[in-house]
């Protein structure tokens, strides 16, 4: 896709999306994410894809033995819509940057199956993953160079979006509809499974720059503020790159210290607790619920300086809760459940500069330790 990102991440975080949506929307049984490469060759390849079991508590991942749209993918050349070859919706969700439902197989004329075979697919709904150009090409004049359909015409030239991914979501037979519940909560979800890839292209910026200019180990701070900012002044992005690279510097902290430590995966057993009550409390496509699940997955991979994750614990996730709870009363040991997880979370954020578990890593001077953990935990919104 025109992001660049691992291809670690870039799977889990699909991954997460379609387990997601598969346990929120109890209609649906398979997910599956592809990725749109960059223009202006623009390859639809198939990241993930995941079905849930019939009790619905596992998912099953992998591809699919035959298709087109396994590795390497397929062009757009190859899917775009033109005259003498069958219609995709893969490239309705693509040139249109529309979605596509399948709410009537035996009339689907976007179904290949269909048209070529005569053969019936499934009801299924595709969402495109749209971002905004100026959010990829952020100080780029000159944006790519992007194809053409089959009639000659530049596609997205008056769009403010790209497309960088497909979601397909294949539901039960006669339980999905054009501008149903579940559409509207793939559509959301699609907007968070954007904005996450691009704050990891973003991420990924900052260790490229750092890769290249850091050629001694960075002791402090200020000296990988420094490089970064003799780097990239030009991109108008300095203090955020800042932000993410000592958000990274306290993950791979905390990973280290916590490593013989029994606390280390606090922050994850939290937020499937919460994950937990949530499904057994909420209808499956409560909208509150199933941003909240969004936000918690999330949480799993941010890394704030403590003062200001708290805050945003407690705006993002602990507020939703508490509109939740004053919609949707529990018990009391159910609400202690819940705010035992908040608390957890809240607490995860101290660990990296835990005394007492500071204390018990002798691999560094005290000395040495006392100025890393200053430096990385650092509250940069008052810098």
């Amino acid at each position: 896709m025109a992001i660049k990102i691992d291809n670690g991440l870039l799977e889990q975080a699909c991954k997460e999306m379609i387990e997601t949506i598969l346990f929120c929307l109890p209609n649906a049984y398979k997910g599956t994410v592809y990725r749109i490469g960059k223009p202006p060759k623009m390859i639809a390849k198939r990241i993930t894809s995941g079905i849930i079991d019939e009790e619905r508590k596992i998912i099953s991942w992998g591809l699919p033995e035959r298709s087109e749209y396994n590795p390497p993918g397929k062009l757009f050349v190859e899917y775009r819509d033109q005259s003498g070859r069958a219609l995709e919706a893969m490239a309705w969700c693509v040139e249109k940057q529309k979605s596509w439902t399948a709410e009537d197989p035996e009339n689907d004329n976007r179904s290949v199956r269909l048209q070529v075979e005569g053969e019936l697919e499934d009801f299924h709904h595709m969402e495109p993953v749209l971002i905004r150009k100026e959010d990829l090409y952020v100080g780029n004049v000159l944006g790519p160079e992007y194809p053409r359909n089959s009639k000659g015409e530049i596609i997205w030239n008056d769009c403010d979006y790209e497309v960088i991914g497909v979601i397909k979501i294949h539901f039960q037979p006669n339980t999905i509809k054009k501008g149903s519940p579940e559409t509207r909560v793939i559509k959301r979800l699609s907007r968070s499974l954007g904005t996450e890839l691009l704050s990891y292209q973003l991420r990924q910026h900052s260790l490229d720059a750092m890769s290249q200019l850091a050629k001694d180990k960075l002791q402090s701070c200020n000296i990988l503020a420094d490089s970064l900012r003799n780097a990239i002044t030009k991109s108008g992005l300095i203090f955020s790159l800042i932000k993410l690279e000592l958000g990274f510097l306290r993950e791979q902290w905390e990973q280290v210290l916590l490593r013989q430590s029994d606390l280390k995966e606090m922050k994850r057993e939290a937020v499937l607790a919460l994950n937990s009550v949530l499904k057994n409390m909420t209808q499956q496509t409560d909208e509150l619920a199933v941003s909240l699940v969004g936000i918690q997955n999330k949480f799993l991979y941010l890394s704030f300086p403590p003062e200001l994750g708290k805050n945003w614990v407690g705006m993002q996730i602990e507020d939703k809760w508490d509109e939740l709870l004053h919609r949707k009363p529990v018990g009391e040991e159910q609400t202690k459940e819940i705010r035992r997880g908040i608390d957890q979370l809240k607490q995860s954020l101290y660990l990296g500069r835990d005394p007492e578990i500071l204390a018990a890593y002798n691999e560094l001077p005290e000395s040495v330790k006392k100025e890393w953990v200053d430096h990385i935990y650092c509250n940069t919104d008052r810098v």
